[in-house]
């Protein structure tokens, strides 16, 4: 069976979408369209924090690899830290990716076979970058916006710096990177409420694809 398609427990098979997109370009907010229309989304970063929290999988292997300062009190990874950590250097990236990627995946592939509908979205923010997910996806979905208007997001909306958003966004693919990788594209650099038809018209799209229908 090809990964990327997944059997169901009743047998059906769930296709899956990979969505994907910069900092700052409304990825999130395209993944809360899609399950507001009811399609199963599975969050790589939500994954993520579940293996780095106390007690998590892959604590243990995290903190081999980058030291015991990288735990906070309750013993959760302190995530800021490690990001700092990544973002500045491409090795220590790397050495990150092949600790957590392989669960995270895994994690992926086993709540896609419980998924309700035709398809499920995988929420990936570095789908382009990891290149570990292409196999497991039927589409590829980007969140595109122009640089100037998700550095205005992330410097009003998150109050980071323009030295931390510049060092984030050079750690990340490019754009056309990421459009290269594209069998769709949401363009995001509107109001927050441009983003439900264009994600409608995906899902018609997907479910009379995959074999289901719209809702």
């Amino acid at each position: 069976m090809a990964l990327n398609s997944t059997k169901a427990g009743n047998g059906r098979t769930v296709a899956k979408v990979g969505l994907t997109g910069g900092i700052g370009s409304g990825k999130s907010a395209v993944a809360d369209c899609f399950a507001k229309l009811g399609v199963t989304v599975i969050d790589a970063d939500a994954i993520a924090r579940e293996l780095t929290a106390p007690g998590g999988e892959q604590v243990d292997a995290v903190v081999k690899c980058f030291g015991e300062e990288i735990k906070d009190a309750s013993g959760a990874i302190d995530r800021k830290k490690l990001g700092e950590m990544v973002f500045s250097s491409e090795e220590r990236r790397k050495q990150l990716e092949a600790i957590l990627h392989p669960p995270i995946r895994a994690k992926m592939l086993e709540r896609a076979a419980r998924a309700d509908g035709a398809y499920c979205v995988l929420d990936i923010p570095l789908l382009v970058e990891s290149g570990q997910y292409h196999e497991m996806l039927r589409r590829v979905a980007v969140v595109s916006c122009a640089r100037e208007t998700r550095i205005a997001r992330l410097r009003s909306k998150r109050g980071m710096r323009a030295a931390d958003i510049a060092r984030v966004m050079q750690s990340q693919a490019s754009e056309e990177e990421r459009l290269a990788e594209a069998d769709d594209v949401i363009y995001n650099n509107g109001a927050q409420a441009d983003l439900a038809p264009r994600v409608e018209e995906l899902h018609a799209e997907y479910s009379q694809l995959f074999g289901g229908s719209a809702k």
